[in-house]
């Protein structure tokens, strides 16, 4: 008999006890009765997304969580995003997330330069391209401050990168690429600064009072990954909902087809409730739908405790309440909602923690009666799954 399947990848919505939240994690200050319904009708537990030795960030740890040994897999964040711009690559590109960013005083102020608009990362990305014409470098627009570089350096793969959202307010100096073409990368991104000091995009932003960009930073090298596609492993069709190039590019690369959703920004502004109707449709065409919101991360980063409770109590109401009842309407259904990893308001980075998951649906037990989605539960409960490429399995199989 034909499942169902949802899954509410609530971007970095797991987080420590806030003293702004009365020592509560945003979790547990938010009112959240879909999601504590599953909680109670299924299983909760926690998933280390994270193997050790890899940095705590979304791109592996959501490869972990949609089924993908990332020891065996992974090869840096800005391949997959090359793949979700349609990028064409040669076997020896090296792909770079390259990150509009605000340096002030020599510290990282800002690693999105104030949520630049992509139309104006266009127009940077643009001067970049002509200032390094001639050098075997292409700089390519993504979403907003999140852009690539391509080059073909090789070298480049072996520079030790620091992902700018890990060093908010700290000295910029001390974390600028290392080691084997650390030196060609650094000259990239000085002249970049030059090009950018006086670029008509920052000059209209002063004007306006609004955060300059006035670096490029380059890290998450590597190739494009191979990953064997989603439905032949599984026996299951899927398809993702995700405004960022990231979870987009996953997608692809296990070939599962991108729905756009008009309205989502990959920010706190997205509309969740237009994510959560056309999740609904796409039941009706898949096995899977796969939905993600970025807003509980974005949130994490700016270190807005109430934003991101606000977040996670929109994904309640008008994601997950309105699919659990679409998929009340078939015969069989399960639900997963898991966050790919912690984004501690307090620190306004990434950790390493394992996150909380709960699913639901046919064939699962039922859970704890008294139980909610939060941090504690989650780490009480007996379902710990160690490595996170297994999860997936525990979902679909079991």
């Amino acid at each position: 008999m034909l499942t169902k399947y949802a899954i509410i990848l609530a971007d970095g919505a797991a987080d420590e006890p806030v003293d702004a939240l009365g020592g509560q994690t945003p979790l547990e200050a938010a009112i959240t009765p879909n999601i504590d319904a599953l909680v109670r009708a299924g299983r909760i537990g926690t998933v280390r997304t994270v193997p050790s030795g890899y940095s705590p960030g979304s791109d592996v740890a959501t490869m972990s969580l949609l089924g993908y040994d990332v020891t065996k897999h992974y090869t840096g964040r800005a391949p997959i995003e090359a793949v979700a711009r349609k990028i064409e690559l040669k076997p020896d590109d090296v792909v770079f997330r390259c990150n509009m960013i605000s340096v002030v005083d020599g510290e990282m102020r800002d690693f999105t330069a104030g949520h630049i608009d992509t139309q104006e990362s266009q127009q940077i990305i643009t001067s970049l391209n002509d200032a390094f014409a001639g050098e075997a470098l292409t700089f390519h627009t993504g979403v907003s401050y999140r852009n690539l570089l391509v080059a073909k350096d090789q070298s480049a793969l072996d520079a030790v990168c620091m992902p700018p959202h890990d060093i908010p307010g700290e000295p910029v100096a001390d974390y600028l690429p290392k080691g084997r073409g650390g030196d060609d990368l650094r000259r990239i991104m000085d002249k970049a600064r030059e090009i950018l000091a006086d670029h008509p995009v920052n000059v209209a932003r002063r004007k306006a009072g609004k955060t300059v960009a006035s670096d490029i930073w380059l890290w998450g090298q590597g190739v494009v990954p191979i990953l064997q596609r989603f439905r032949p492993r599984y026996g299951v069709s899927g398809a993702v909902i995700a405004a960022v190039d990231l979870i987009r590019g996953l997608g692809r690369l296990i070939g599962w087809p991108l729905i756009d959703v008009p309205g989502a920004t990959g920010f706190i502004d997205t509309d969740y409730a237009a994510k959560g109707r056309y999740a609904i449709d796409a039941l009706n065409e898949y096995d899977l739908i796969a939905v993600h919101i970025e807003a509980p991360d974005e949130a994490g980063h700016m270190g807005d405790a109430k934003a991101k409770v606000e977040a996670i109590e929109r994904i309640d109401a008008d994601i997950v309440g309105p699919l659990v009842d679409a998929l009340k309407s078939f015969d069989r259904w399960r639900i997963l909602v898991a966050p790919d990893h912690p984004t501690p308001v307090n620190t306004k980075t990434h950790t390493a923690d394992p996150p909380p998951f709960c699913m639901a649906g046919a064939d699962i037990p039922a859970g704890i009666v008294e139980a909610r989605f939060t941090e504690a539960f989650a780490r009480q409960s007996d379902f710990q799954v160690e490595r996170g490429h297994e999860l997936m399995d525990h979902f679909l199989r079991r």
